[in-house]
């Protein structure tokens, strides 16, 4: 085994190790190498991708398959810690050419992974419950057979894209566990009470989205609902994307009260070192 593989071996086993403990692992969502670092700084312990992120940061509102697999190598390579990519759908409907992406995504650095059964097309949003079950399986078979098992999330998007359905959530969940996720996701969930029930339901650890739930819950009450994994999407981009428009909105009026805001440049000094 070669020293890069050893490497990503170590932080295979230490992500797997965080879903495992009683406490929830916070995963935040840098988008470049700068905010990983800065992240990794801050004490996190593993770091997540985030697509729209991604987009946001080229100037769109998607990004590109592989724009996707260069940014989760990027993330990989700027910090020690471990990263879970965010593949969406994995660019193809097709179960076993969604899941090359998963196989991409760890020669890329990753050792975790998520896929979502959204399809991509706001008009028929979800992927019918065997096609996104056989997603996946396949994309479970691939993470299995990797050198180094890499952890697969299968998300259950149907709170995002108006299916306001939590039985049938749960119902996806509970498949995708049966096919051998390793982590269940269902962005959407507001309540610690939904919550609840969704970690009740499955035996495999859940991850939260915090970006779409009440802001007013604190990790100890996350923790103590049973959730493992607690994530923020684009969220800290957004909130990037906020500072920088509040800044140029009041350079553009002629007023430049924002500067008393910046990071200190001996901080970024300090982080970037």
């Amino acid at each position: 085994m070669t020293s890069a593989m050893t490497d990503q071996a170590t932080k295979a086993a230490v992500f797997r190790a965080l879903h495992e403990r009683p406490e929830p692992l916070l995963l935040p969502n840098p988008w470049d190498a700068g905010t990983a670092r800065l992240l990794a700084g801050l004490g996190f312990e593993a770091l997540a991708t985030t697509s729209l992120g991604v987009a946001n940061m080229l100037g769109r509102t998607r990004a590109s398959r592989q724009e996707i697999l260069d940014n989760c190598r990027v993330l990989s390579e700027a910090t020690a810690l471990p990263v879970n990519a965010d593949l969406e759908n994995g660019f193809a409907d097709d179960p076993a050419e969604a899941a090359t992406m998963v196989e991409l995504a760890f020669a890329s650095g990753a050792v975790g992974a998520s896929l979502e059964d959204f399809t991509g097309d706001r008009r028929a949003p979800i992927y019918d419950f065997g096609l996104a079950v056989d997603r996946v399986r396949a994309a479970v078979e691939v993470a299995r057979g990797l050198p180094v098992p890499l952890v697969l999330t299968a998300r259950a998007e149907n709170l995002l894209y108006g299916i306001d359905d939590l039985g049938d959530t749960i119902r996806r969940l509970q498949a995708f566990e049966e096919a051998g996720a390793d982590v269940l996701y269902a962005p959407g969930l507001r309540t610690l009470a939904e919550m609840r029930t969704v970690v009740g339901s499955v035996g495999k650890p859940v991850n939260v989205v915090m970006g779409f739930a009440d802001p007013s819950i604190t990790l100890e009450q996350l923790g103590e609902v049973g959730v493992r994994r607690v994530s923020i999407g684009g969220a800290l981009s957004r909130l990037a994307l906020k500072s920088f428009m509040d800044g140029a909105r009041e350079m553009r009026a002629g007023r430049f009260g924002f500067v008393t805001d910046l990071l200190p440049i001996s901080e970024l000094h300090q982080a970037f070192r």
